[in-house]
């Protein structure tokens, strides 16, 4: 498990759970309990679908009463109402369409697939405190990450806000 002594820089960006939009914060929901942050580079790449899919089919993920999903991307709320209701997404997705969270994070490529500014793929466990817990990150958007260890650090988000 990779685990850093960073803070996740506060953020307030427009998202989506399928109907309407609102603002999301991250000191609000990190004053409940930890958040989980994927971020992707599109909505409907067949990789960042695969990916956003298996987030949605984690099991660890839907029993989780103190940690809350994001996936963080480029595309508008208007394309994430479109993904999230083809896919049946179960968590909010936030746009980043000025890359300003994503390159506070350090995420944005160059250029990825003659894209500028898109976010790598990457996974962020943020706790209580706003603590990074976690990181992972790939400059190869069709790498992976370990599973068990995003479920291990998701294990010790709810332990923690107990």
């Amino acid at each position: 498990m990779n685990a850093t002594q960073e803070t996740g820089p506060e953020f307030s960006l427009p998202g989506t759970e399928g109907e309407g939009t609102q603002k999301y914060s991250l000191n609000e929901y990190t004053e409940e309990g930890g958040v989980v942050l994927i971020f992707y580079p599109f909505d409907f790449s067949p990789v960042c679908t695969d990916v956003i899919c298996h987030f949605r089919d984690a099991e660890f993920l839907s029993f989780t009463d103190n940690v809350d999903v994001f996936g963080v991307s480029l595309d508008s709320c208007y394309a994430h109402m479109r993904f999230i209701e083809e896919y049946d997404i179960p968590f909010p997705l936030l746009s980043d369409t000025t890359v300003t969270v994503t390159e506070r994070y350090g995420l944005a490529y160059d250029e990825w697939e003659h894209h500028e500014g898109v976010p790598k793929r990457a996974l962020l466990t943020i706790d209580e405190t706003r603590s990074i817990r976690y990181k992972w990150l790939t400059e190869n958007a069709y790498e992976s990450p370990s599973y068990d260890e995003l479920h291990q650090t998701v294990l010790s988000l709810e332990d923690r806000s107990r």
